[in-house]
């Protein structure tokens, strides 16, 4: 996707970056991981399921040895269309422990707006997420004049209320942090001119989604 406050502008060439294997990342984990604690291995992006056969070999390695996994995605990849897809969607599915799914907008004419995309099948993702008894944890970026509609933050409570598997919900504040990103490479910041989300508006904008769920849940 292409969103409008992105923070990370130097992920959108795929193919980009170092190369490394499974065993490669399997042996950094293990040298370092007194330091870890009782934490996992999260793949982020960027779109990790762009590499989903990668995902698939990596976090079945983790997790054969006991190793919790987390997907953070935006759901863009989700095909119920290819049966193909799907099969190594499952497979990944059965290796991932917990899934961080971001929703930008749940209206889905501004969701094109503010990234280029529908979110058609994100929202399906979720759904099937929740059919597949998968834990999600969904996160929502709260953007001044965009993202902080009354309105759409209930609706999105209302969706989020009818998935089972909801494990929790960041509603995070917009920040500014990737503007010099943009400069460096030379990209017009798409967002200039809008300031950062106050974090009390932003708990205030989270109570409305907090009470869609529960109001939703009531009424199932």
């Amino acid at each position: 996707m292409r969103c409008a406050y992105c923070h990370n502008p130097d992920t959108w060439t795929p193919g980009e970056g170092d190369s490394l294997s499974v065993e490669e990342l399997w042996e950094r984990f293990e040298r370092n991981r007194p330091f870890y604690g009782n934490g996992g291995v999260t793949a982020t992006g960027g779109e990790p399921m762009l590499q989903i056969d990668f995902l698939i070999e990596l976090f079945t390695k983790f997790h054969e040895n006991g190793v919790h996994t987390c997907l953070d995605t935006s759901g863009i990849c989700y095909n119920p269309n290819n049966p193909e897809w799907l099969k190594k969607l499952d497979a990944l599915l059965k290796v991932t422990d917990l899934f961080m799914l971001d929703i930008k907008h749940i209206d889905p004419v501004k969701h094109r707006e503010l990234t280029g995309h529908s979110n058609e099948n994100i929202l399906a993702f979720a759904k099937y997420l929740s059919e597949k008894n998968k834990e999600m944890w969904v996160r929502h970026v709260l953007v001044p004049g965009i993202t902080d509609s009354d309105e759409d933050l209930y609706r999105l409570g209302a969706f989020l209320g009818e998935l089972t598997t909801l494990h929790a919900l960041d509603v995070l504040p917009y920040h500014t942090m990737g503007i010099p990103k943009y400069e460096k490479l030379g990209i017009p910041y798409p967002l200039e001119g809008v300031p950062a989300a106050d974090k009390n508006l932003v708990l205030e904008k989270k109570r409305i989604v907090l009470r869609a769920i529960s109001e939703t849940k009531q009424n199932l």
